[in-house]
């Protein structure tokens, strides 16, 4: 167990802490989504009552090491002041600038920095100005961002699978370290999901490629009881047992590698469960996500895909299939659609989905749901808030599930 919040003395204390604020921004630089700066708000009050310091650091979006306005997090130090009901102090430029430097040492116990978009520094990601490896580079902005507090919390389970400036850097310069309550409540739920689940236990897995999941899929094998499989995944397992896809995405070169899932699953006696029929159109617009006109769109009667048609959506078939393992499940963990969701023509399969693992969730198991696509089709049929627990990281989850260690979590001490 990793040390926590309440296990070190932040009282009167300057607090440096790690989050996740890569949050939506629309055309006008509003947020359109919140989620991720609510989810700290139960460290930032308990910081605050304990009359420490604040300095917040986080992201947003993928700068590469350049100063780009628009994803500058004076917005979020703005929705933040909102929540907190209180102000919360902003530097623009540099995190590491003269001035960040000038308001973190002045900053008053009781009150709250944030400090600008730590990926205007190329060093965050471990590269120099010109834009190569340096770890040299790293370890300097690491020690830099350290300077600004004598106490480090980790609470941005979204990027404690990167190996960071602000993840694994600064944990060597500030002597008191230790997980923030978001990050304990994460590792809380997938550690006892994945080490002591109730049974049985499903993972319902969607997304595009096999090669984004094949380390997620072979770890799950020593664990769960059945593994639903959809999205456009499903077509290459499909295709690797001889039935026809069409013009569906499809790795050719991963088919020998769904074959040996499939003999592995069957050895350890998991159900692996695929779609029986599809949702099938002639063309779609991926760019605008509509259905052009002139497209051609129907429900396959089986598994294949005829030629000129690309699947889509899981269908009525399929929905009725998954339904009975998804109703006698116990513990159920999802990542992925199961289609193309964003396209409302296509969303059916994924939205019914949703609603069948809220209606076990309700009925007393538990659901865990991770990944950006997953969360936003759980929150498209309005069952987010009737799941066990909604992860907000994406490929920290994913790193989780595949068995491998998280650098962020890793250099954190123990209790």
């Amino acid at each position: 167990m990793k040390r926590t919040l309440e296990d070190i003395d932040v009282k009167g204390k300057k607090v440096l802490i790690r989050v996740d604020y890569n949050v939506p921004l629309n055309g006008n630089l509003k947020i359109t989504n919140d989620k991720r700066i609510v989810s700290t708000i139960p460290t930032l009050r308990y910081l605050l009552n304990e009359n420490a310091a604040v300095v917040i650091m986080a992201h947003l979006g993928r700068p590469k090491g350049k100063v780009v306005p628009e994803m500058s997090l004076m917005p979020v130090s703005v929705r933040l002041g909102e929540l907190l009901g209180k102000p919360v102090k902003f530097v623009g430029g540099g995190c590491v600038g003269v001035e960040s430097k000038k308001a973190a040492n002045n900053l008053a116990p009781g009150e709250i920095l944030l400090l600008e978009n730590l990926r205007f520094h190329p060093e965050e990601e471990g590269r120099s100005k010109s834009g190569e490896k340096n770890s040299v580079a790293m370890e300097a902005f690491a020690k830099e961002l350290a300077s600004m507090g004598e106490v480090f919390i980790q609470d941005a389970f979204g990027t404690v699978h990167r190996s960071h400036a602000s993840t694994v850097g600064v944990v060597k310069y500030v002597k008191d370290r230790a997980v923030g309550f978001l990050v304990e409540k994460e590792l809380k739920f997938l550690r006892e999901v994945l080490e002591n689940p109730k049974r049985p236990f499903l993972a319902i897995l969607g997304g595009s490629k096999v090669s984004d999941k094949i380390d997620v899929i072979e770890n799950l094998l020593d664990k769960v009881d059945a593994i639903i499989i959809g999205g456009a995944m499903a077509y290459s397992f499909l295709k690797s047992c001889g039935i026809s896809m069409g013009t569906s995405l499809v790795e050719n070169d991963k088919l020998d590698l769904s074959v040996s899932l499939f003999k592995k699953a069957e050895g350890k006696k998991v159900d692996f469960l695929l779609p029986v029929d599809h949702v099938i159109t002639s063309k779609i617009d991926f760019l605008n996500k509509n259905v052009p006109n002139g497209a051609i769109v129907k429900t396959t009667l089986n598994e294949m895909i005829p030629d000129g048609f690309m699947g889509v959506d899981i269908g009525l078939r399929s929905i009725d299939k998954f339904s009975e393992i998804i109703r006698s499940a116990k513990t159920i963990v999802w990542n992925g659609p199961l289609g193309v969701f964003e396209v409302g023509d296509f969303s059916k399969g994924t939205i019914e989905v949703a609603k069948l693992v809220a209606e076990v969730t309700d009925k007393g198991a538990i659901s865990i749901v991770g990944g950006g696509d997953s969360v936003a089709a759980v929150e498209k049929a309005g069952v987010d808030k009737r799941m066990s627990y909604i992860s907000t990281g994406g490929g920290a989850f994913l790193k989780f599930l595949e068995g491998k260690e998280l650098p962020g979590i890793v250099s954190m001490p123990n209790k």
